[in-house]
């Protein structure tokens, strides 16, 4: 069977695709036709759940602006002498007054480095979803390159199966077979006609999630430029390793949160230094000349148990916490990093001991069988469980070079980068 690029048009299954002058008479668009990396790049652009990622962010930068802002000014004024609450206007005197609660200088600056850890912290798992939404997008389009790819095998299977139905037929008529051989190879055209009846569900299925995955409608027309192939060798285990515990956008994300939980417990400990309250008014009384009034006030912790068994204690623990919690997931990226890279391992040597052994095999025995039959030596039953365990090989070499190319995109996601960008990885087999 030929492994070449497929570029089957999923508007129709198995219907020859419309030239471009055909499908604008017909008012067909025409499909649009991306290679794996077009379609990444274009999930990473028009994903719904990457547009909600990316908004939380810009509203993390606008608490950030909230928490540094310098505060606002109070105004305030009262009337003073008045004779009666209905008469405003017999007030012997007024004062007007202006102030200001002006946060300890340093607070500003831990509040700083809190907001920013915030937005750190939501730039990280934005990233992270990115490279979830390219390891999904990457296997939804390997999904689609094997349902196709089982579709030209049916394809392929079908005409075997009616050249065999021919030859059966032309040996029926000259005696040589009995008229069971001729029913029996009609019985496996049907289910060839059969199985490409469900392939046709498989491939619109695919081609739907795609199009999710890439922000467009479901039904919208597309086409793969790209073939299924064998992926390229694996680099090293400690390598990745290394790499995950450098890119991974969680332990980053979470190392941010921790930077965030340090200046949240020198916050808490600033309880010690007080925010300073000052306040400006002109008094005015009927009569006498107006005179000002200048106040400055702070709080005084007092109770100073409060605060150290309180938010002081709560910040601390907040940050053992997250040590913990950082500990914890170094461990859980090093156990997917090595979950994934085994079945990676795995996919490629099966795809490769498929290629390599079972489909040469399964091709030699049903040619063998096919000439063997033209001589007579061997039964119809023989040709049909030959043609069977050649579509089987080439059903299961698809689908291992689907696993393949899937694990490879989920190994990427694990350790946080393409593996093309790593020495080693850029073997051919």
């Amino acid at each position: 069977m030929h492994w070449g690029v497929i570029t089957i048009a999923l508007g129709v299954a198995g219907a020859a695709a419309l030239s471009p002058a055909t499908a604008s008479a017909q008012g067909t668009p025409e499909p649009l036709r991306v290679t794996r990396r077009q379609a990444i790049d274009t999930a990473l652009v028009e994903n719904p759940q990457l547009q909600v990622a990316r908004e939380q962010v810009y509203e993390t930068r606008a608490q950030l602006v909230q928490e540094v802002a310098f505060p606002d000014l109070t105004l305030s004024g009262d009337v003073t002498g008045q004779s009666s609450l209905a008469k405003p206007g017999s007030n012997s005197g007024h004062d007007l007054g202006l102030g200001i609660s002006v946060p300890f200088p340093t607070k500003f600056h831990l509040r700083g480095v809190m907001g920013r850890a915030d937005v750190s912290s939501s730039e990280f798992a934005l990233l992270q979803l990115e490279q979830q939404t390219a390891s999904q997008t990457a296997q939804a389009y390997d999904a689609l390159l094997v349902a196709l790819q089982h579709h030209a095998d049916l394809t392929e299977g079908r005409r075997l199966a009616q050249e065999f139905l021919d030859k059966t037929q032309a040996r029926y008529g000259a005696g040589t077979v009995a008229g069971l051989d001729v029913l029996k190879a009609r019985v496996d055209l049907a289910q060839a006609d059969n199985d490409l009846i469900a392939n046709e569900r498989d491939v619109a299925n695919a081609h739907a999630a795609l199009n999710r995955f890439m922000g467009r409608l479901l039904g919208a027309p597309l086409e793969a430029a790209d073939s299924l192939s064998v992926p390229p060798t694996l680099p090293d285990l400690a390598a990745l390793e290394d790499t995950a515990h450098a890119e991974r956008p969680e332990l980053k994300g979470l190392a941010s949160q921790q930077r965030g939980a340090s200046a949240a417990t020198s916050l808490a400990h600033s309880f010690w230094l007080p925010d300073l309250s000052v306040g400006l008014a002109q008094n005015t009384a009927a009569g006498t000349p107006s005179t000002y009034t200048t106040s400055v006030g702070f709080a005084l912790p007092l109770f100073f148990w409060n605060h150290t068994r309180g938010e002081v204690a709560q910040a601390r623990h907040h940050e053992l916490e997250l040590s913990a919690a950082y500990r914890d997931l170094e461990m859980q990226v090093d156990q997917d990093v090595r979950t994934t890279y085994a079945a990676a391992e795995t996919a490629l040597r099966q795809a490769l001991w498929l290629r390599d052994q079972l489909l040469p095999e399964a091709r030699r025995a049903y040619d063998v069988s096919v000439v063997s039959y033209g001589l007579g030596g061997a039964s119809a039953l023989d040709v049909l469980d030959a043609r069977r365990t050649l579509l089987a090989a080439e059903s299961q070499y698809a689908d291992a070079l689907g696993a393949a190319n899937d694990a490879r995109a989920d190994l990427e996601r694990a350790i946080g980068r393409p593996l093309g960008a790593l020495s080693g990885g850029t073997g051919d087999h």
